[in-house]
Formats: C-alpha cells, sequence, structure tokens
C-alpha cells in the first residue's frame, strides 16, 4: 500500500536458529526408533544429551553413538522421574529442553478390554508426561525456560481400530500439552506435541511386515510410511528456537493420510 511504512525489523541469523548449542536434553525412551533418530537430531543440532531409557543396553547404545550419557530410569514412577530431572541439573547444569518420546499400544477391542489392560495405557502413554511436566517443566522454568516436546498419535485426534484405550490416553497427553502450555508460558516453558501416523519402527515393523507397509504407503498421499527420522525432524523444530513463539500445539505428521478423502475411490470400487 502506497505511504506505508517500511519495515526494518531486524533480520535474524535464520541459520543459527536451527542450533542448540550449549544446551542440555532430556529425552525419555531415547533408546530405539524414534527416541534413538531424535538422540542424533539433538546431538548433530549441538545439544548434550541425557539419554534416558528403562533398558540399560538401550540407553547405552544410544549414549554411545551419539556421545550423550545414558540414565536408566522407569519414568512412569515419580520417585524415578525426581531423581532423573535431579541428576540432570547436577551433572548437565541448566536444564535446556525435554523430549518424551515414551509410549506403546497394545491392539484390542474395546469390548475386551480389562482394567489391568486400561490402566497399562494410561501409565505407559500419558502417566510418565505428567510427572515428566511436574519436574521437567519446573527444571526448564528455573533455568529460564525451554521447550518440551511429546509425542502424540493420530490416535488420539481421531478414531484408530483397537486402540480406543491407547488413543484415549493420546488424546489425554494433547489436553495435557495444552494446559502445560498455558500454565508455564509466562515462565518461558514451550510446550508442543509430534503427532505420528504409521512410522516405521522395529516394533511396526514386526508388527505389520513388508505387506503391511505397502497397505499403508498406498493410503498416503506422499506415497510412503514415515521413517522414524521424520518424526524426529518434527520434534527438532519444536526442540529449536525456530519454534520460539510456538505453544500447546500438536503437529500432525501422517504423510496426508488425515486430510485425503475418506471414501473409496473409483480405483478402490473396481
Amino acid at each position: 500500500m502506497t505511504g506505508e511504512p517500511l519495515d526494518d525489523s531486524p533480520v535474524p541469523d535464520y541459520a543459527a536458529l536451527h542450533r542448540l548449542d550449549g544446551r542440555s536434553f532430556v529425552l525419555l525412551g531415547a533408546g530405539n526408533g524414534i527416541g534413538r533418530q531424535t538422540a542424533h537430531a539433538l546431538t548433530a543440532a549441538g545439544a548434550r544429551v541425557l539419554c534416558v531409557d528403562v533398558d540399560k543396553a538401550r540407553a547405552e547404545a544410544v549414549a554411545a553413538e551419539t556421545g550423550g550419557i545414558a540414565y536408566v530410569a522407569d519414568v512412569t514412577r515419580r520417585a524415578e522421574v525426581r531423581e532423573l530431572f535431579a541428576y540432570a541439573q547436577r551433572e548437565l547444569g541448566p536444564l535446556g529442553g525435554v523430549v518424551d518420546i515414551v509410549g506403546m499400544a497394545r491392539y484390542a477391542p474395546l469390548a475386551d478390554l480389562d482394567d489391568e489392560g486400561w490402566d497399562w495405557h494410561f501409565s505407559m502413554v500419558l502417566r510418565h508426561a505428567w510427572l515428566a511436566v511436574q519436574y521437567g517443566a519446573e527444571a526448564l522454568a528455573d533455568a529460564g525456560g525451554g521447550p518440551m516436546v511429546f509425542v502424540a498419535s493420530v490416535s488420539g485426534l481421531t478414531a484408530a481400530p483397537l486402540h480406543a484405550a491407547y488413543g484415549a490416553a493420546k488424546a489425554g497427553l494433547v489436553s495435557l500439552v495444552r494446559s502445560a502450555a498455558v500454565e508455564y508460558g509466562p515462565r518461558g516453558v514451550r510446550v508442543n506435541a509430534v503427532a505420528p501416523g504409521v512410522v516405521w519402527t522395529p516394533r511396526v515393523a514386526a508388527l505389520i511386515g513388508p505387506d503391511g507397509r505397502e497397505r499403508n504407503a498406498r493410503n498416503a498421499p506422499l506415497a510412503r510410511v514415515a521413517e522414524t527420522s521424520d518424526i524426529a525432524s518434527a520434534l527438532l523444530f519444536f526442540a529449536s528456537p525456530l519454534a520460539s513463539y510456538v505453544t500447546g500445539q500438536t503437529l500432525v505428521v501422517d504423510g496426508g493420510v488425515g486430510v485425503k478423502f475418506p471414501y473409496p475411490t473409483p480405483d478402490d470400487a473396481r
């Protein structure tokens, strides 16, 4: 528009906004799949990573690959999460960020779910995230702020067959992310989540095999199944200063599956 003032705002170093140099991150569930790739992504961006896993061998293997520090904990247990973040602050100094990968599903019809199955999902999917917020967000706030990033799921945003308990717990995680973002935002803590669709992790590969991979690739507009690095890349974005004004959000990374027309096409009908 003629006469409009010219923009003379400072231009940041956008390349530098990708970097995490000098920052210490706690990575929950670092030992395999998305967690392992995320350990590499954070390290490549310059972060020092505390690689946390319930499996000692896996934690040590990923730490050795990335130059991080291995730490063994069951992050569904309050005492272990409390000690984990106390250790991180003692050994790594002021905390720079938290990424939580932990989560797993058991397939079962809703009618067949028993109390143990329901409670297991909420412990495996949601409880650790709640504990991570209570201790990790406080540690970040004490350090002047920083990012927390969780792995949600498209199962928490829509219905997925045989995933009723898992989906309900992931929906709870999405809500927890929003609430934590609002409560901790004034203290400089950003809280976001990434919601993958089908990801070719070792667990998924064993579950659905090559035929399942091909079926899911045909179902995706991008014509492939996500690699673990695709999810790690999205987590890295939220963890970086590039996302400094983003909080309370859940980013779907599903190759476009969730936005396509859901009914059979003429080709499918033949």
